[in-house]
């Protein structure tokens, strides 16, 4: 799926990690560059070139966070909706290519499944951060020791 976006993005004139990091903050406008980071399971500092790239374009805002002075956080810049209109077609092509020959009763099931394999994947995540405490941390006081 993510091969077929890509031939149909390519004329977007962004790459893959751009037009991703543009999907997970368009429903999320306002969230800080750490949490986006994590949320896409990348390194913040490779995030924050990525949206340097975005900001350069007009693609992406950061605004200071008034309740936090040391965060940043992102907003879509004014130069972004053409694009994102774009992208989101893409986006319902590519999906529409990968269900055709499925009935709405398979895609209900498939998608169901898909989900709760997800949520079994973030809780063996979060069962083990549990059970591994970062070095220095008790599990029992949450403090350094």
């Amino acid at each position: 799926m993510m091969r077929r976006f890509n031939r149909r993005a390519r004329d977007l004139g962004l790459t893959q990690s751009q037009l991703q990091a543009l999907a997970f903050l368009v429903p999320r406008e306002g969230i800080n560059q750490a949490a986006l980071a994590e949320m896409m399971d990348i390194q913040p500092i490779t995030l924050a070139r990525l949206i340097d790239r975005l900001e350069e374009s007009g693609l992406v805002e950061r605004r200071r966070d008034p309740d936090d002075r040391r965060a940043v956080n992102l907003y879509i810049g004014k130069n972004a909706s053409p694009l994102i209109d774009k992208m989101w077609e893409f986006a319902a092509e590519t999906r529409r290519d990968a269900l055709s020959g499925l009935s709405d009763d398979e895609q209900e099931v498939m998608i169901d499944t898909l989900q709760r394999m997800r949520m079994n994947l973030i809780s063996c995540e979060q069962d083990s951060a549990d059970k591994n405490p970062p070095a220095g941390k008790s599990v029992l006081k949450g403090k350094e020791e």
